[in-house]
């Protein structure tokens, strides 16, 4: 059996038969009437012009360098990178569940049925403020971990917000988001672990990244699976890495979506997306190039590259 049609067939199992957990999720969208709001926590990374676009309520995530406290909103990328390079290493955290609280309550006091996504549980306690928040108000809320990070979930919510536009039922959009995370390969190249390190993430590999940095200098890669980042391999240079990147993608073909989200490195990320796009005859609309906001660059460090490959589905 080839790996495509193997690919093909698992795709239709899950199709046909999704995840308990995946169930239970649709039983609640079931439920759910009136006009469907987006929420999401900041996380997404989307540029601010789809946010506006397509009426997303945003939910800050908290960014702190020592004493100073700040919404991961009210920083630019070029502020972050200036505060970062002080004598505070950045640190994150997820909201409260009062904010979450805030941010839907007048969303269903107007009637909607309130579709909210967050970055992964398995890094961040953001789904469990939303999923406390959402508690506030049974059978209107239903909260969406997106088991990913940066652009992964802006994927997720972006084909959300297409749905949504289409008039398709509460239900259907979250059973065809479900079908884009499980489709999704997320892969990062790192030009350094020392923010990874500082961070806390991927402890149980830290210590053989670092050693594998320093000894062999090599740009480390890290995967997305099942919501947690784990080590894929290493490039013995940017160029290699950028090499496996674009591999990452063509294995992933028939590809429906693209996106390269990246920290400082605008030219690169640009260049990488249309040489994929190109490769796997993806049109314009289909991808999307950001660079991402604090709560990934303050874990991954300057010189990340990061692609984001949704399969084709059945």
């Amino acid at each position: 059996m080839t790996e495509a049609l193997h690919r093909w067939l698992h795709r239709l199992e899950e199709r046909l038969h999704p995840p308990a957990e995946d169930v239970d999720l649709l039983e609640q969208a079931a439920r759910m009437a009136g006009p469907i709001r987006l929420v999401a926590d900041s996380g997404c990374d989307l540029p601010p012009a789809l946010i506006e676009q397509h009426g997303i309520v945003l939910v800050p995530l908290v960014v702190r360098f020592g004493t100073e406290v700040l919404l991961e909103t009210d920083l630019s990328r070029d502020a972050f990178w200036q505060h970062a390079q002080g004598p505070f290493p950045p640190e994150t955290s997820q909201p409260s569940s009062g904010v979450f609280e805030a941010a839907f309550a007048p969303l269903v006091e107007s009637g909607a049925a309130v579709l909210c996504f967050t970055i992964t549980s398995r890094h961040s306690g953001t789904y469990s403020s939303a999923w406390a928040a959402a508690q506030r108000f049974p059978g209107r809320v239903l909260v969406w971990d997106s088991r990913s990070l940066s652009v992964g979930m802006g994927l997720q919510l972006l084909e959300a917000a297409r749905l949504v536009r289409e008039g398709l039922s509460c239900w259907e959009v979250v059973r065809r988001v479900a079908e884009v995370r499980r489709n999704s390969r997320l892969t990062i190249l790192l030009d350094t672990v020392e923010y990874l390190r500082r961070g806390g993430r991927v402890q149980g590999a830290i210590k053989v990244l670092e050693s594998l940095v320093r000894i062999l200098n090599v740009r480390p890669l890290l995967r997305m699976v099942d919501g947690e980042l784990r080590v894929l391999g290493a490039a013995r240079s940017f160029r290699l890495g950028l090499a496996r990147l674009r591999g990452e993608a063509r294995a992933a073909q028939p590809l429906y979506r693209l996106a390269v989200g990246h920290t400082r490195r605008p030219e690169e990320a640009v260049g990488l997306a249309e040489e994929i796009a190109r490769e796997c005859a993806l049109p314009a609309h289909a991808v999307l190039v950001a660079e991402v906001g604090p709560a990934l660059a303050s874990h991954g460090g300057p010189g990340l590259l990061g692609i984001v490959s949704v399969s084709r589905g059945c």
